[in-house]
């Protein structure tokens, strides 16, 4: 399928939700920032199949997120915040709501449209990989911890040890998702992406 040469998305990203815009149809939404939301996520971007999705690099928050969607093949880009924040200067929009946040990051994707870059089919398969493990290890993780609720104490400690050990596991899966994200080419954050930009106009 060919991406849409006219839909951008951006996504604002907190700990507990996605906040979603899509242009030019300026329609926003929001799901949770777990599984089954960025499962949501995927399944609705793939319908839309945009031209270009946008995120910010936010300290980790953005790395499942931005895999995930790396990992289905659909074109996102995680940029520099500072880049957005003198964009949106430029946009003369000082007002800050999540659902503004997203419109704004649409918007960059619209107006500076970062050269798309996919992921070698090596890395998509590294990605894909690593984003399973993650959820078979939350999801050993939480069955686990409702058996310790219930567990008679001569099992508690054995239970308790492979919580750690699953802990840590799932510790290191987020750390190779995380390097491999970071020297993949959707990572753009030390790209100078924003340049000249001609007729910003307003984001809404």
């Amino acid at each position: 399928m060919t991406a849409s040469a006219s839909l951008f998305v951006g996504i604002d990203i907190a700990k507990r939700h996605l906040d979603i815009a899509l242009l030019p149809e300026q329609r926003c939404w929001r799901v949770s920032h777990d599984h089954q939301g960025i499962q949501e996520l995927v399944r609705s971007l793939k319908a839309q199949n945009p031209a270009c999705i946008v995120l910010e690099a936010t300290g980790g928050l953005e790395t499942t997120l931005a895999s995930t969607l790396a990992a289905h093949r659909l074109p996102v880009c995680v940029v520099n915040p500072r880049q957005v924040r003198d964009f949106a200067r430029a946009l003369g929009q000082l007002a800050k709501t999540d659902r503004i946040d997203a419109l704004i990051l649409a918007r960059f994707a619209q107006r500076v449209q970062p050269e798309q870059r996919p992921l070698k089919d090596e890395e998509t398969r590294k990605l894909q990989a690593l984003i399973a493990r993650r959820q078979q290890l939350q999801d050993m993780l939480v069955a686990e911890k409702n058996r310790l609720s219930g567990a008679p104490k001569p099992v508690r400690k054995d239970i308790k040890a492979h919580i750690q050990w699953l802990q840590q596991r799932l510790r290191d899966t987020d750390n190779g998702i995380k390097e491999t994200i970071k020297h993949s080419p959707v990572w753009r954050e030390k790209d100078e992406l924003l340049q000249s930009v001609p007729g910003v106009g307003p984001v809404f």
